[in-house]
């Protein structure tokens, strides 16, 4: 058995690599990313943008200059590499990356924290699975100017814990309902931002207490994975969880019988086999006639005896918990009150 590892603690002072291994950021919203790069700075990070980052288009560059931009953010051996968000083609990526040399394997400072979601998932996962050093769920260079809803940390202060520190997150009261705007119309403070009354629910109805390391990410993204060394859940848990894993997964925009296709092919895979929890979280993606999302997940996971949690603060629909990909979790839902610990233990 094998302990997980962790990139050290972020500190203020440090650097940010922003590259853009997916999509970059088209001309009509460098505001947006100016802003994130101020908040960030303000924060007390040096930003330093990769040449791909305002690029637009359905990716940024060519599979060889994503790659290269990537490799090199590693290579600077920052305290954090943070793509601006996702996209649809990280997958490009993943068979071409040497993983052992951005788990820094070779150096002594090891990797940086790897921060993001939605399409970043597709590199986060391999990272953590094939390496065993955590990644970072939940965040991209984008998100950075809204205030996050008491009870929720910011990916910032979860990447600064040290090895055996422990970060509790609350579920939160409100979350986005609203359609994306103009930028300059977009509300940032977290009581109108996230607007909408939402909370925990698990889908028998049960309170839930469950612990386990996590692992997942978008759901259309990680599906891709499974069934290759990539996406190795079972093998993970193998070396790296004896406790058994807490599964999150999110829906960005599959009707509800896709999500219903893309959870049984992770059934499939021996993804639910040590999972003593799933967490799913909120989604604006379609039903069909006949299937609700919700209805997905209970034909595909309703029947494993585990608890499965419905509208965790994951995903498309904000805020989002920063998560870290092999922190031991545990999750609480008690009268309707949804909580995550995450403790870095190895």
């Amino acid at each position: 058995m094998a302990g997980i590892r962790y990139p050290r603690p972020l500190r203020a002072g440090d650097r940010v690599e922003v590259p853009a291994p997916s999509s970059g950021v088209p001309p009509e919203l460098h505001d947006r990313l100016d802003r994130a790069v101020a908040d960030l700075r303000g924060r007390g990070f040096e930003v330093h943008e990769g040449p791909l980052a305002r690029t637009g288009g359905l990716v940024a560059g060519t599979v060889d200059e994503r790659l290269d931009e990537l490799r090199a953010a590693f290579a600077s051996r920052p305290g954090a590499v943070l793509p601006p968000w996702g996209g649809d083609l990280a997958v490009e990526l993943v068979d071409r990356l040497d993983w052992s040399a951005l788990a820094g394997d070779d150096v002594p400072t090891g990797a940086p924290w790897f921060v993001g979601w939605s399409d970043l998932s597709t590199l986060l996962l391999p990272l953590t699975i094939t390496t065993g050093v955590a990644t970072l769920h939940g965040a991209n260079l984008m998100d950075e100017p809204w205030e996050l809803p008491d009870g929720l940390a910011r990916w910032t202060d979860v990447a600064a814990l040290a090895e055996g520190g422990t970060v509790v997150q609350h579920a939160a009261a409100h979350r986005r309902s609203r359609p994306w705007g103009a930028w300059a119309d977009e509300p940032l403070d977290a009581a109108t931002a996230c607007e909408e009354p939402t909370r925990w629910r698990s889908l028998d109805g049960r309170d839930v207490h469950a612990t386990g390391r996590l692992v997942g990410g978008c759901l259309e993204t990680v599906s891709l994975l499974a069934g290759s060394r990539y996406g190795d859940v079972p093998g993970f848990a193998r070396r790296h969880a004896p406790e058994g894993l807490v599964v999150h997964l999110e829906a960005s925009a599959a009707d509800a019988a896709t999500v219903l296709r893309l959870l049984w092919s992770l059934r499939l895979a021996g993804w639910f086999e040590p999972a003593t929890a799933v967490l799913v979280g909120r989604t604006t993606a379609p039903d069909v006639d006949g299937l609700t999302q919700e209805d997905a997940v209970r034909h595909a996971l309703g029947d494993l005896g585990i608890p499965v949690v419905l509208d965790v603060d994951t995903g498309h629909q904000p805020p989002q918990m920063p998560l870290v990909l092999g922190a031991l979790a545990e999750v609480r839902l008690e009268a309707g009150r949804g909580s995550l610990a995450q403790t870095l233990v190895p």
